[in-house]
């Protein structure tokens, strides 16, 4: 079972991804790890889409069963998921989701720093912008898109769920399928 959880920038699906993975005993594979090369100030350099395709496919290939948490719609990698989670919460709720682990992460520094609080408003405006689709790359509607076109089992989870909630639902929807 190859399982994809996506959604917005703080909706959850790391979160959710690592705690399906635990529930079900199949590891769990983190998007932004394969996106993102190791920087100094983190998530700044992008990977070459042929050398983090590459990356996450060796690191899966061993495993019949596995998740990756992340928006991968433009990695043209012709993964067939057999199911993909869709997790949408309100704008509010994820934009403070996204202000407390950015905090979490960087402390006073998105305040203090003149570089870091530089990435800290770009990245929250990015963010802000999937709801009404005024942003680069992902947004709702380039979800919505995709989803129209994947071919086998999709769950939406919508609201301000929490992790277990979410996790209960996914494997219900598992159970129904097999």
């Amino acid at each position: 079972m190859q399982i994809n959880i996506f959604g917005a920038s703080g909706s959850g699906s790391t979160t959710l991804g690592k705690a399906l993975g635990k529930a079900l005993g199949y590891p769990a594979f983190d998007g932004d790890e394969y996106f993102w090369m190791p920087s100094e100030t983190p998530f700044t350099i992008r990977r070459k889409p042929e050398e983090r395709n590459a990356m996450l496919n060796l690191d899966t290939a061993p495993h019949k069963n596995w998740i990756l948490s992340g928006s991968i719609v433009n990695w043209n990698n012709n993964w067939d998921f057999d199911l993909s989670v869709f997790l949408y919460i309100p704008n509010a709720v994820r934009m403070e989701r996204l202000k407390k682990r950015e905090f979490e992460r960087y402390g006073d520094k998105i305040y203090t720093n003149p570089e870091r609080a530089a990435f800290y408003h770009e990245f929250l405006d990015w963010a802000n912008g999937y709801d009404d689709n005024t942003t680069d790359g992902r947004t709702l509607q380039v979800h919505q898109n995709w989803m129209k076109n994947l071919k086998k089992p999709l769950l939406l989870i919508e609201g301000d769920t929490t992790v277990d909630e979410r996790v209960a639902a996914v494997l219900r929807r598992l159970e129904e399928l097999n």
